[in-house]
């Protein structure tokens, strides 16, 4: 193949086929993007796409003029093979991948045409060449009966007659092979024809199925689109059942905190259930320290008019004691005259003594 095949361009992509069955699905041809290049075939004069996955051939398709490239996205593109009764696809993995390989496609689709048309050309030039040869024969041949006496007909007979022989034979050698050549291109012509018939027919499904798959990926996006917004809803619900969640974590806690209050209060409950028990006990207790604090009352409030007579009295005997104070002070006063009175007395008393 490396002889006869000269390569043109090359790149990598990852291979897909239509599935035959629904016409509709790709199918994955390799695993991983493998080397897609366009070749020159030398021998047949024709231009194919070849791709090869380790030793599998996953693409022998030869270009013809009748062959359209389509994208049908940023990365993908796709074209039908009538031969191989097949629609290749090919995921790229850039637009600018995308667009070489579609404009190398259409070039090579060009070049095929301009090849055809030259094939044509040398099939109908041998054709009408052979004809030609074929009619002239007879009439030289016709023309050399005709002309010259019968003399010169036994004198050039032997060798015009060995050599239009061999012309005779050579050209029916040609005209057979012509004819041949002529009835192999009619039945290619209607292979061509054919492939074509069933190419547009796949075309015609592959642009159907585009259609189909444009409405698809229209109702995958809104689907995808109302998708999203559920996943929006569903996170924000999530989000509020994690407030709840801890809101409910909270409550637990609050919960649990008022069943150990609770816990807690019924046993002070049991005690004052117990307590409450002796409060009879407590109550007769309660009249009788009742009965001595109205007694103590009467005994406080005895007392304190005894207090308050007392005071009275005290303060009765404070004034008697003051006046008598001043009554002693005058007493005294008096009585410290009445000394010196007397000292006065009993000096004179004994000077008159003593003058006696």
């Amino acid at each position: 193949m490396g002889l006869f095949l000269h390569p043109i361009f090359t790149t990598r992509a990852h291979v897909f086929q239509i599935d035959p069955n629904t016409k509709k699905n790709w199918m994955p041809a390799s695993k991983q993007a493998v080397t897609v290049s366009y070749f020159y075939d030398v021998t047949r004069n024709s231009y194919r796409i070849i791709s090869v996955d380790g030793a599998k051939v996953i693409i022998n398709s030869t270009i013809t003029p009748n062959m359209t490239f389509t994208k049908t996205s940023q990365k993908f593109g796709q074209w039908a093979d009538s031969r191989a009764n097949t629609v290749f696809g090919l995921g790229f993995s850039s637009e600018q991948q995308l667009t070489k390989f579609a404009e190398k496609f259409q070039e090579v689709k060009e070049a095929a045409k301009i090849a055809k048309d030259k094939t044509q050309e040398k099939i109908e030039t041998s054709s009408n060449h052979s004809q030609e040869s074929g009619c002239e024969t007879p009439s030289s041949t016709q023309a050399s009966s005709v002309n010259g006496t019968d003399d010169e007909k036994a004198s050039h007979a032997g060798p015009a007659n060995t050599h239009l022989k061999s012309e005779n034979d050579k050209l029916k050698i040609a005209l057979t092979q012509s004819a041949a050549n002529v009835k192999k291109w009619e039945i290619e012509l209607q292979t061509l024809r054919e492939s074509n018939a069933r190419l547009t027919t796949a075309l015609q499904e592959s642009a159907a199925s585009v259609e189909q798959w444009k409405r698809q990926f229209s109702i995958c996006r809104d689907e995808n689109d109302r998708l999203r917004n559920k996943i929006d809803e569903l996170e924000e619900q999530c989000s509020e059942i994690n407030r709840e969640k801890e809101k409910n974590t909270q409550l637990k806690r609050r919960i649990e905190e008022l069943e150990a209050e609770l816990r807690e209060k019924e046993t002070e409950l049991k005690d004052l259930r117990k307590q409450s028990e002796i409060i009879p006990q407590l109550m007769s207790e309660c009249e009788y320290v009742s009965e001595k604090l109205e007694a103590a009352e009467r005994d406080n409030q005895n007392l304190e008019d005894k207090v308050r007579s007392l005071k009275t009295d005290i303060e009765e005997s404070k004034y008697r004691q003051r006046h008598l104070k001043v009554e002693l002070k005058s007493f005294l006063e008096v009585l410290d005259g009445k000394i010196d009175d007397l000292h006065d007395f009993r000096r004179g008393l004994s000077k008159l003594g003593t003058d006696n």
